[in-house]
């Protein structure tokens, strides 16, 4: 963690010395009575905190606070449901890279059960987000939907965004030299790891989607969206 993160209600109570940001002060920052370190709440201003004491089951902190960090990149993902170990590592290095949205999608060659894994039951996920998060140094996080159908998560994207969707066999052009336009959103479709239906990618186009690649080469769901966030941001110039 390079930033500890709370939820507003939790920064008023002792916290619990088996909670994981605990022993992360007291163990891997090896933090004493009168130390600081870096926080943040959620969603909100980072901050310094500040050891008060510590008891037998609790940390008792107090908190100044500061500036909340910049915006979020204006990036929206959509997401064909991968396998939930993929999952993880997008939702987690995607929270780590600013975007502003992740939309999990059913897809016609997705696998079916994934919608039902426990990540997404009892918002699981949530953690990977935090994560995600406290790695950036950041207090920011991206809003969550899953489970959708792709027309469904096609009909909620803002307006005005620029419609990008990866696909290895009929995209025309490279998203490498594709125009970019800096000052709108853009909206970065994902098949599932089984790729696009012939129907779906006319649904995209339909939507104004324009399939662009990241050359020859076949890449695991999670390189191919972290490649494609890191490649918008770096010609938007949003780093």
């Amino acid at each position: 963690m390079n930033i500890i993160l709370f939820n507003l209600a939790e920064v008023e109570l002792p916290l619990a010395c088996q909670d994981p940001r605990s022993q992360h002060l007291l163990q891997v920052l090896r933090r004493k009575v009168g130390d600081s370190f870096d926080c943040g709440l959620i969603n909100g201003a980072r901050g310094r905190g500040t050891i008060v004491a510590i008891g037998v089951a609790t940390l008792t902190l107090s908190f100044i606070w500061l500036e909340p960090p910049p915006p979020l990149s204006p990036i929206h993902l959509l997401i064909g449901l991968p396998r939930p170990p993929t999952a993880r590592n997008i939702l987690r290095e995607a929270t780590s890279l600013g975007v502003t949205a992740m939309h999990f999608m059913r897809t016609e060659r997705g696998e079916a059960s994934y919608a039902s894994s426990t990540l997404w039951q009892n918002e699981a996920w949530r953690e990977c987000l935090l994560h995600g998060a406290a790695q950036a140094f950041c207090t920011r996080l991206p809003e969550i939907s899953h489970g959708h159908s792709l027309m469904t998560a096609l009909a909620a994207l803002p307006g005005g965004c620029t419609r990008l969707a990866l696909d290895n066999y009929e995209s025309p052009s490279a998203l490498a030299t594709h125009p970019l336009p800096a000052a709108q959103p853009i909206a970065l479709a994902l098949g599932a790891e089984r790729g696009w239906t012939t129907a779906e990618r006319n649904l995209l186009r339909a939507a104004d989607f324009t399939l662009v690649n990241l050359g020859a080469r076949v890449l695991r769901t999670e390189t191919a969206c972290l490649a494609a966030i890191t490649l918008i941001k770096a010609r938007c110039g949003w780093l």
